[in-house]
């Protein structure tokens, strides 16, 4: 086999397996809005599983993305209260079951003085929040995701490029 063919297979074998995976394990989704910054900004790219995640395998901080309950557009949020839990928002602060929880990726700043209301967590369903609490339409607007409207979970982001720096 010369070597153009042999590029040209192995090119032809790369597009057919990464149209598998998109089909069935994973597909590009671009962020739309800013309401997930710092941790994402509108034009950024993320992988999101096929594959809906079940209540009971999701973990508080994740990623995931969902049709959103007022309008039903794809939206991507952040996990904050699983199932049986009491969540407010105090002075921009989250309180899981009365107790503060740090978030890294929120500036308590950027929404002082709010509060939200408490929301109790139904069964199969999960609050979730934007990391730009100030510009966010999330939980605090629609109430809590069922789990019938979770279409998957971030598994990564790939745009840009992990590890690459942006000019400000």
């Amino acid at each position: 086999m010369s070597r153009g063919a042999a590029l040209g297979a192995v090119l032809l074998l790369l597009v057919g397996a990464v149209a598998a995976v998109r089909a069935t394990v994973a597909v590009p989704v671009r962020v739309e809005s800013a309401s997930m910054a710092p941790t994402l900004e509108a034009g950024d790219v993320v992988l999101v599983s096929r594959r809906a995640p079940e209540i009971a395998t999701l973990h508080r901080w994740d990623l995931v993305v969902f049709a959103e309950p007022r309008h039903g557009r794809r939206t991507l949020k952040r996990v904050v209260g699983l199932p049986g839990e009491s969540v407010v928002v105090l002075d921009g602060v989250l309180h899981v079951d009365g107790r503060a929880v740090a978030e890294a990726w929120v500036d308590p700043g950027s929404v002082d003085g709010y509060y939200s209301r408490t929301f109790v967590v139904p069964p199969d369903h999960v609050l979730v929040l934007g990391d730009n609490r100030g510009n966010s339409v999330d939980s605090r607007d629609y109430g809590a995701v069922p789990a019938e409207d979770l279409e998957g979970r971030v598994l990564t982001s790939i745009w840009p490029l992990p590890g690459t720096l942006s000019a400000d």
